[in-house]
Formats: C-alpha cells, sequence, structure tokens
C-alpha cells in the first residue's frame, strides 16, 4: 500500500509541474550556416508529457501489484495448508483441543471457504509436489543481490570437447565499469568463484527432483529421441533461471554460455530500454541468433515461465517465445504478413548485435554448430543516449527514414539532405533544464562526409544570466548567447553531452 500511495503522491506532484523550453537550428542566408537557439519558458499548458517519469512510476506500480499478488499466493498456500491439516484430523475433536476457542473457529472457517481452482504449475509438472525443495536451488553461491537495473542468465551445462563459461564470463565482465558492475547481477550455473563475493556473479544449481523423468519423451518434428531430451531440459533451465531472476531487477537478459560482448553493451542495452515504454515491446533482441541478447521486463517473466511450462516438452524455447507472440496480437483471421508485422510491435531488433555465439561445439553431444552473428560485426553508428524529455522537429527533408525523433530517443541517428537558408532544428523540453555540456556528432563510419558544416550553437537561458556569461559568450541582436562554432575548414570536435533537470 506505501509503494501505491508513493506513486499517486508523485503522480498528483509531478502533474503540477509546468514549463518548457525549445532549441532551434537555422541557417544563414549566405551559406550552408546551421544556428541552433535555445528557448526556455513557463506556461499554462497542461497537456505535457513526462514520459519518462511516468513510465518509471507505472513500473513501480507494476511491481507493488506483483508483489501483493505473491503474498496473497502465499497467504493461500498457508489456507491450503491448514485445509488439508484439518481434513486429516477428520475433525477429531482431539486434535484442536489446545486451541482456543477463537482459533477453532477461525480455522473451520478457513476449511470451510472453498475458492475456485486456479491452475499452477503443479498441474503441469505434478512431480514437483513429490519433494517440498523442488523449486529451491540445491547449489545457491552469491551474495543474493537485488534492486538492479538488468539480470542476465546463464545456462550452462557441461560440454564433451570444449567449456566456453570461462571465456563468456571474461567478456561480459571485463566489458563493465565499476559503476556497472553495482547496478546488474550476472546468474550461472556454475564455474567463476573470483567475482562472487562483490555481488556481481551468483551460482545456482537446480535439484534433480526440479527435473521429470525425461526418459520416454515423444519424439517430434524429426528430432531424435536425444535432442528432444536435450531441448526439453533446456526449457527448463531456462524457467528454473528466469523464476530465479524475476524479483532481482527490472529487466532481465537471457544469454548463453558461448558467447563475447562487444564494448559498452551494459550501457547500450539499458539506455535502449529505457526510452521506450513499457507497454510498446515484450523482447528487445540484441542479437538474431536463437535465445541470445533477448531482453524481457521482470514482470513479464511469470508469463513466460508458465507458458514454457504448458509446453516444455512439445518444443524449442525460441518456437514457443514466438507462439506467445503469436496468441498476444495475431488474428486467425488475418494472413501471415500481418501476423508478423504484429509480432515486430512487440519484438524490437536492436542492430547492430551486442553479442556474438563463439562455440563450435554444442552443449548436444556430437552437433558442430558454425553459427555467427553478421551484424556483430557491423560498427554502430550511434550511440545510445538518454536524453530529457523533449518535443522535436526540423524542417530538414529526411533522408530513408532517419528522423530527428529517433536520434533524440537514441534509437537512430539522423539523416537529411539539401540543407539551404532558413532550415531549423527545433527541441522543445517537456521542462527547464540546466545544460552543463552538450555533443554534437556530425558523420559516421560509413558516411563521414555527410555531415554539417558552417555552424553555430546559441541558446537563450531559461532564467538572466550572471555577468560572467555575458562576458565569456557573444550575445545577439535577438538575446541568443553563441557557445559553439564551426565551418567548413575548422569541422567540430566531439564534446560530450548531458544535462540535469534545474532546480
Amino acid at each position: 500500500m506505501n509503494s501505491v500511495r508513493a506513486f499517486l503522491e508523485e503522480l498528483i506532484l509531478l502533474a503540477c509541474c509546468l514549463g518548457f523550453r525549445k532549441v532551434e537550428v537555422q541557417t544563414c542566408s549566405f551559406c550552408t550556416f546551421t544556428r541552433i537557439h535555445v528557448h526556455d519558458f513557463t506556461g499554462d499548458v497542461l497537456n505535457i508529457t513526462y514520459q519518462r517519469e511516468f513510465h518509471a512510476l507505472k513500473e513501480r506500480l507494476r511491481v507493488a501489484e506483483h508483489r501483493t499478488l505473491q503474498r496473497s499466493s502465499e497467504l493461500n498456500n498457508i489456507l491450503e495448508q491448514f485445509r488439508r491439516a484439518i481434513a486429516e484430523t477428520n475433525g477429531s475433536k482431539d486434535a484442536l483441543i489446545n486451541f482456543s476457542d477463537e482459533t477453532q473457529k477461525l480455522l473451520k472457517e478457513l476449511a470451510s471457504r472453498k475458492p475456485l481452482q486456479v491452475p499452477n504449475i503443479y498441474h503441469h509438472m505434478p512431480h514437483l509436489l513429490n519433494n517440498e525443495g523442488s523449486l529451491h536451488p540445491a547449489v545457491q553461491v552469491g551474495m543474493g543481490r537485488t534492486g538492479v537495473s538488468m539480470v542476465m542468465g546463464i545456462p550452462t551445462v557441461k560440454r564433451k570437447v570444449k567449456s566456453y563459461l570461462a571465456e563468456t564470463l571474461h567478456s561480459l565482465i571485463d566489458k563493465l565499469s565499476p559503476e556497472e558492475k553495482l547496478d546488474c547481477v550476472i546468474i550461472v550455473f556454475v564455474g567463476e568463484t573470483s567475482v562472487i563475493t562483490s555481488g556481481l556473479l551468483e551460482l545456482i544449481s537446480p535439484p534433480a527432483s526440479y527435473y521429470p523423468d525425461l526418459k520416454e519423451l515423444k519424439e517430434t518434428f524429426g528430432d531424435s529421441r536425444e535432442r528432444v531430451r536435450w531441448r526439453t531440459k533446456q526449457n527448463l533451465d531456462y524457467s528454473f533461471l528466469m523464476m530465479y531472476a524475476v524479483r532481482k531487477g527490472v529487466y532481465y537478459v537471457q544469454l548463453e554460455d558461448d558467447i563475447v560482448a562487444k564494448p559498452n553493451y551494459f550501457a547500450t542495452m539499458k539506455n535502449f530500454a529505457l526510452q521506450l515504454s513499457s507497454e510498446d515491446w515484450m523482447i528487445l533482441e540484441f542479437s538474431q541468433l536463437g535465445f541470445i541478447g533477448k531482453m524481457f521486463q521482470a514482470p513479464d517473466l511469470n508469463l513466460i515461465v508458465e507458458f514454457i511450462f504448458m509446453f516444455y516438452k512439445e518444443k524449442p524455447i525460441d518456437w514457443l517465445l514466438d507462439h506467445i507472440l503469436w496468441v498476444k496480437v495475431c488474428n486467425p483471421e488475418k494472413d501471415a504478413k500481418h501476423c508478423e508485422r504484429q509480432k515486430s510491435s512487440l519484438r524490437v531488433r536492436f542492430r547492430p548485435s551486442l553479442f556474438q555465439h563463439v562455440g563450435l561445439h554444442s552443449s548436444l553431444a556430437g552437433k558442430i554448430q558454425k553459427l555467427t552473428d553478421k551484424d556483430f560485426l557491423k560498427p554502430l553508428l550511434h550511440k545510445i543516449h538518454v536524453n530529457p524529455p523533449a518535443e522535436v522537429s526540423t524542417s530538414l527533408k529526411v533522408y530513408q527514414g532517419h528522423t530527428l525523433d529517433k536520434t533524440y530517443l537514441g534509437e537512430d541517428f539522423f539523416w537529411a539532405i539539401n540543407p539551404t537558408a532558413g532550415d531549423y532544428v527545433l527541441f522543445k523540453f517537456d521542462r527547464p533544464v540546466s545544460i552543463e555540456r552538450f555533443l554534437f556528432r556530425s558523420g559516421n563510419q560509413e558516411h563521414p562526409g555527410d555531415r554539417i558544416e558552417n555552424t553555430t550553437v546559441e541558446i537563450l537561458p531559461f532564467l538572466e544570466t550572471g555577468p560572467k556569461t555575458k562576458e565569456k559568450y557573444k550575445r545577439t541582436e535577438d538575446s541568443y548567447y553563441k557557445i559553439g562554432e564551426w565551418t567548413c575548414t575548422n569541422p567540430p570536435v566531439l564534446l560530450s553531452f548531458s544535462t540535469q533537470n534545474a532546480p
């Protein structure tokens, strides 16, 4: 309840905040000369979208509701145990003689209630009832870190020829900054104990009782009995990992034990996810191969695990995941193309890939897999970033769909053609921001010649500036301050850019 109350209080407070600011880019009349202006002003406009703030608050509410459902489920389990205990005594008075009259009355009332029978995982995996520890890790090593942004799960099994786990862990951990190491958890089944005490790495292993009898599985889709057993166990491994990780972070990323990662992979994934509304996606794909680099929102893991448990013996994990999307958005009366378009709205692909498959010898005995992600070798043509909420527009003609909106959201680079006098780019911030630094990137590795030249950057402060600012920067006739300038012969140096909210 406290979480819900806090959410409502912040929501009301947020709705009372008004004011915004705009940045304008213009081109001079005598050359290809871009001019950037920043306008700050307040007003009584109520229709202001605080997308990132609302998204964060909504996620907190979802987590609070999720925890409430978990507590309710736990209480129902306790109630069921009471019923069983009373049923075993056959209503014997001797069994209740040590309880007070009020307690006896309460127990009888609880036992007499007959709620609807809600399906759960025990309907699909009844063998779990044979051992009360079937869903508790048999081995659990780590610091039990929770509250992180991202949880990465790596299922691993013994490979007869070569293990790639150590190489995978080194690639993932070495490319994390000290701050990022505090904001994530990597969960694996075995190996590498050197970073366990910091909380970054956790090792788990399910009990033997977690697995059903895998000897009598039906052969399907032309797969051998051994392959059916392998893919079925793999489905159960993924499910156990997800159940363990669901309470630890905001996002969960599925990885494999035979991959390498690109530099800055963590920040890239996190920032890309933060730019998207939670309702807009179910899966973010940071690799095109199999189940590698697939990101989910933690609250969605319960649905995914339930679906896997229902069909874990029928199909491999990537097929089941596709079926979940089909059930959610596909219309049986429409054709396959329509279905693919609908699924693509929930499955968002990030390019280039951040992970590469390096394993040659599969965990399935005798299987050689020469799988590589071709997108992994492609350069990252833009850097993912988080900008303050703003409305953007431009008079420049957009080329091949590389819009300014996507650029500002960190999804793509902006590409326009034929700049002329009077062209502009306009940024309207939802509320005033304090600009500490700015970054202006122009051109990329594939198109180094396509860049803005002969450009000035000018800002119009929201508040009256002090004497130091007036002395340092030249002021224009329309009250802007010129803070940056470059020409055709003197291209801009790449500067860092960050903003913070004004008090």
